[in-house]
């Protein structure tokens, strides 16, 4: 049975390709046209397991008879759709319109969350794209050859209370801290666009007197009740020179829970840059 891939911007559709094709499974990409990188009618030209069917953003009658006519009865999530895009671009249709009507909370969880259930609903079962690229989820210590200082420890362990707080709330996962001092926060931006607005305003700090560490460090975490089948916190090269950007020197993310795209170069590029990258533990 072919594997249907809903696939957003970014590297993350091409990776779970990758990774699905080498276990042989033919695929059926339904590619949003307001997000999904082009490129990928070219690997299904090279490839043919690989299908794609190109479709809006609010076409969710669509999407559900396009996995239909292909057989497929298990699909995955695989890449970023802009919070704004969800909430302000699309056009949905009448199967989308009902369900945005009756969301109790305009939030990507909740959004998803019901799409997930139409899914279900029509036989097909949403499953984490986890379950296809564990080798490149985040292990519990240091990450990187130098571990995190004494000072980012301490930046870690209060940007988690701090994180995890407005994870909570569906907020964002992302906080930026210096000297224990919480210097810009995720909302609807994302991880990289957090970073680079935190390292803009403490540009706006220098040469005033502060007694703020000039240093950045990165929280990454999960929330509570991730919902990994559709919202996989992922990082990768593009964080880390977002990050060099900013003047950022430290990363936290949570272990077991977070992707590391590109993992190789990734890792490389912080140590180039002299950024130490840990993962930790999830919270009891």
């Amino acid at each position: 049975m072919p594997l249907g891939l809903i696939a957003g911007n970014g590297r993350f559709p091409f990776l779970l390709l990758d990774a699905a094709r080498a276990q042989g499974l033919p695929v059926v990409v339904a590619a949003i046209r307001e997000e999904t990188d082009t490129e990928i009618d070219q690997r299904a030209a090279a490839d043919s397991g690989i299908t794609v069917h190109w479709l809006s953003l609010g076409e969710l009658s669509r999407l559900l008879e396009t996995f239909r006519a292909a057989g497929v009865v298990k699909a995955v999530m695989a890449g970023q759709v802009k919070h704004k895009q969800i909430f302000s671009s699309i056009r949905p249709d009448w199967r989308l319109a009902k369900l945005l009507l009756n969301l109790r909370m305009r939030s990507t969880d909740a959004l998803l969350g019901a799409v997930a259930k139409v899914l279900a609903d029509e036989g097909v079962e949403l499953v984490s794209s986890t379950a296809f690229l564990e080798p490149l989820l985040a292990q519990e210590g240091p990450l990187t050859e130098r571990a995190p200082n004494e000072e980012e420890r301490k930046n870690i362990a209060y940007g988690l209370q701090v994180a995890h707080r407005l994870a909570g709330f569906d907020i964002g996962q992302t906080v930026a801290v210096a000297a224990q001092a919480c210097i810009a926060v995720e909302a609807m931006e994302g991880t990289d666009a957090t970073i680079e607005r935190a390292g803009a305003l403490m540009r706006t700090l220098e040469g005033d007197a502060s007694t703020l560490e000039r240093s950045l460090t990165v929280v990454k975490v999960a929330k509570p009740n991730q919902d990994m089948r559709f919202d996989v916190p992922v990082i990768g090269v593009a964080t880390i020179d977002a990050m060099v950007h900013a003047g950022a020197s430290c990363l936290s993310v949570e272990a077991g829970r977070t992707l590391l795209f590109d993992r190789e170069a990734l890792l490389r590029r912080a140590a180039q840059a002299g950024i130490a990258i840990a993962g930790t533990p999830r919270p009891q």
